[in-house]
């Protein structure tokens, strides 16, 4: 992680891409013939710098030309990053010649986009998702002139320069680092399974990846399926509206607020737009996401262009917004120096997504019961979830559709679902049990009314009500998505925002949920 946030340090990309270009690359399309030292393992990450600038280039052109869907220049800048993080931890390795590298290629790369450029990730049908959508509706390529500026964020200054460590901060810090750790560390690993999907958007516009992991940590903890009270859906939270206004709704059926890739193009478009209108503020910029665009922009003018921090915006916007912005570049803060706070985060080699194409029909769940949890901590559901976010987990998918799958899943699918008949059988059984339908068994007195069968029968939707004894740091959304049941009735129930986190030991009215 060090190395990614070095890769996109604006200073240190300023300074290499003037100094180190040269000794780098001889042309935009050949590898280098860069001086070797005479040590193995540097020099194979030399080696691996040329090869992976010339596969990037080679991908550039193929996407120009019209004759890839994008798939190569992911693959080819996964493990251009993968070998700059190896060469951070390896004595004797020049950084900086990946670092301007990667200053050299960006650049190139935003001067080739146009609206047809082909940089959107590819979905199962072989077109890139969101294909079927309105042309024109990729905020993105629209907010593209953004991507001169400095990759560390804004004027030029790194995004640790530029965040505030005053006191609401500081309190922020303290939750994240104390009753919502683990919230903090869930979120980053859901973060690194659809990370190939999120991060180019902002590579792309010249944002920091903190950013992105900040809105993504506070918004939804990394779940793409998570809904706020409030009607908010997504991993970035857009309410249909405003989702509506930067290129996301329903498109065949499906909302694409849930996408992660189509979500962080709108997120991208949505702070560009704000940072044009507030003077490129980076507190305000994130208030407005939280607040509105309307509410924080009239406090801009009012107070003639104050920022977030001044008494005279602080005091008039809502609690929840004076909140959130703390806790946004708290999580962001954090991102980028985690050792400063004893923060470890697990380091997961999600890589970018495979497609694995279904061997015979499965749903979510089913999947996720025959791959078991070897190799993760909790079990593949919560990143085949997020990697797939058109399907329900229960529904059935047809053999022969491919599904976008953690690297590590490919080997699991033969090992335990296609070459294990015994335990893709019981991961069918468990997959295929239902709760059955209560009929009650009543013997009416000849007193009352007689009951007919529709009411005598409990429907899954038809839960008692009982109270639930919240966990530390949890949500109403988390609990509402582990119960089956919908988190806006919940939310109602309590008289609280579904995403409000519980203290341990909160008392909560569960209704029309499972009791289990």
């Amino acid at each position: 992680m060090r190395s990614i946030a070095l890769l996109l340090s604006c200073c240190a990309l300023a300074a290499c891409a003037t100094t180190q270009t040269a000794q780098t690359t001889t042309s935009p399309h050949k590898p280098s013939t860069a001086a070797r030292t005479g040590i193995p393992a540097v020099d194979a990450l030399y080696v691996r710098l040329e090869t992976d600038t010339a596969r990037y280039n080679a991908a550039l052109d193929s996407l120009a030309r019209g004759d890839a869907d994008g798939r190569a220049l992911a693959a080819a800048s996964a493990d251009l990053l993968d070998a700059a993080d190896k060469c951070q931890s390896t004595p004797s390795c020049d950084t900086s010649r990946f670092t301007a590298a990667y200053d050299a290629l960006l650049k190139r790369q935003a001067s080739d986009i146009d609206g047809s450029a082909g940089f959107a990730e590819v979905g199962g049908n072989g077109q890139p998702l969101g294909a079927d959508l309105a042309p024109g509706s990729s905020p993105v390529i629209a907010n593209l002139p953004a991507a001169e500026r400095p990759v560390a964020m804004l004027k030029g200054r790194d995004l640790r320069d530029i965040i505030t460590l005053n006191e609401p901060m500081k309190a922020a810090l303290t939750e994240w680092l104390t009753q919502n750790r683990s919230n903090l560390i869930d979120a980053w690993e859901n973060y690194q399974y659809m990370r190939q999907l999120m991060w180019p958007e902002y590579q792309q516009a010249g944002l920091p990846e903190a950013l992105l992991f900040g809105i993504l940590a506070q918004e939804s903890g990394g779940k793409v399926h998570a809904v706020s009270r409030s009607g908010a859906a997504g991993p970035l939270q857009f309410m249909p509206a405003t989702g509506a206004a930067y290129g996301l709704g329903l498109s065949n059926g499906f909302d694409t607020r849930y996408d992660p890739t189509l979500a962080t193009r709108a997120n991208v478009a949505y702070l560009n737009a704000r940072f044009a209108e507030l003077g490129n503020n980076l507190e305000l910029a994130v208030a407005a996401y939280n607040g509105g665009e309307g509410r924080v922009a009239r406090l801009y003018n009012s107070t003639g262009g104050k920022g977030f921090w001044d008494p005279s915006v602080y005091s008039q916007l809502p609690p929840e917004t004076r909140d959130y912005v703390p806790r946004v570049l708290a999580a962001a803060w954090l991102f980028l120096n985690p050792k400063e706070y004893g923060l470890q985060f697990p380091r997961i080699h999600a890589g970018e997504p495979q497609m694995l194409t279904l061997a015979r029909g499965t749903s979510i769940n089913e999947l996720t019961l025959c791959l078991g949890n070897s190799g993760v901590r909790d079990g593949w559901f919560r990143a085949l979830r997020n990697l797939n976010p058109r399907y329900d987990p229960r529904d059935a998918i047809p053999a022969g559709t491919v599904l976008r799958v953690p690297p590590y899943v490919m080997h699991l699918y033969k090992d335990n679902c296609i070459d294990n008949p015994a335990r893709a059988q019981m991961a069918a059984d468990l997959a295929a049990a239902r709760k059955p339908t209560l009929v009650a068994s009543v013997v009416a007195p000849v007193t009352r009314a007689p009951v007919s069968a529709a009411a005598a029968t409990s429907s899954d939707s038809q839960q008692s009500t009982y109270t639930y004894v919240a966990r530390h740091g949890e949500t109403l959304a988390e609990i509402a998505e582990r119960k089956d049941c919908d988190a806006s009735q919940l939310a109602r129930a309590n008289g609280m925002r579904a995403n409000h986190r519980l203290r341990k030991g909160e008392k909560v009215k569960m209704v029309g949920c499972y009791q289990r």
